[in-house]
């Protein structure tokens, strides 16, 4: 049995929470809050209560064999996302590196965003670099503290690049269905298999060593295809379309929005698979089966 850490036990830290208690791990759920605190008794987790933004905070979190730095700067600019990602996880790090028994593991989730724009070409965990927000590049910074900081305080570490995570309350239906979509790329994976890839880079064996993956499904989705795929499961009009173009005539656009519009790429998984993780969700056909029934019941229902 493993002693695990998930600080910034959210949407997928709970869920990896949960497979790990049930593999027969002891787990400890790390947040800031009474709700949070409450979610994290609901999951069947240890609750503790602490900000890793607060280098005194820390200091109550408990040993561990794994730690995961999961917390989140709640979608705010880069300032908050610096004193989370970088200045939060350099606090946890320092806090375990003290301690006369350091992790073994210590594994950051990190975004694909990371990657700026590629054309739409394929991406692998080789590819160089290029954030192109001050949020993304904050990111990058975040991922050298959890490999390189991690190591000089004797702890193994990984990031796990994670694509557009949906899931139970974050399919979005809407957003596809009623249109227009915007052409592009969509490179997704399931809540239960970003959860399920950082379960498995902590206790198998054959994810030792590795300093990032990717954590993406096995395909990534022409947003028109799968804006049309999904209506026509679900039974309503294909939406309407639009092109990059036509979506940045629009002029309402924030700077941020725009690069978002402007960036195109495809992410592999291929170094996921090679090391033998199962995806529960491969693709979107399957990740999305159960948020269709659940909208052609009620719209039955209506």
């Amino acid at each position: 049995m493993a002693r695990a850490v998930i600080v910034g036990c959210g949407y997928v830290g709970l869920e990896l929470g949960r497979q790990l208690a049930s593999d027969g791990h002891d787990v400890t759920g790390v947040r800031r809050s009474d709700d949070g605190l409450a979610a994290v008794e609901s999951a069947g987790l240890n609750p503790v209560r602490a900000d890793a933004t607060d280098p005194d905070s820390v200091s109550s979190l408990p040993d561990a064999d794994w730690v995961v730095f999961a917390a989140s700067s709640g979608g705010r600019g880069a300032d908050a996302a610096q004193r989370v990602y970088v200045d939060g996880l350099r606090n946890v790090v320092a806090e375990y590196g003290d301690r006369d028994s350091p992790p073994e593991r210590l594994v950051y989730t990190s975004s694909t965003g990371v990657y700026g724009d590629h054309g739409g070409e394929w991406v692998d965990e080789e590819t160089p670099l290029d954030p192109t927000t001050d949020k993304t590049r904050v990111l990058a910074e975040a991922e050298r503290v959890a490999v390189e900081g991690a190591a000089e305080a004797g702890i193994d570490g990984t990031v796990a690049r994670f694509a557009g995570l949906y899931g139970p309350d974050r399919y979005r239906l809407d957003r596809y269905l009623s249109g227009p979509v915007t052409a592009g790329y969509l490179n997704m994976v399931h809540r239960d298999d970003a959860a399920g890839a950082v379960r498995f880079l902590l206790s198998d064996e054959s994810a030792r060593g590795t300093d990032t993956l990717l954590v993406v499904d096995d395909e990534p989705a022409d947003k028109w295809a799968f804006a049309d795929w999904l209506a026509d499961e679900c039974g309503v009009a294909r939406p309407d379309k639009r092109t990059k173009e036509e979506r940045l005539a629009d002029g309402d656009l924030s700077e941020a929005a725009r690069r978002r519009v402007l960036t195109s790429k495809r992410c592999s998984n291929d170094r996921l698979r090679e090391l033998g993780y199962e995806f529960a969700y491969p693709t979107f056909r399957e990740g999305y089966r159960a948020a269709i029934a659940d909208y052609r019941a009620a719209d039955g229902a209506g």
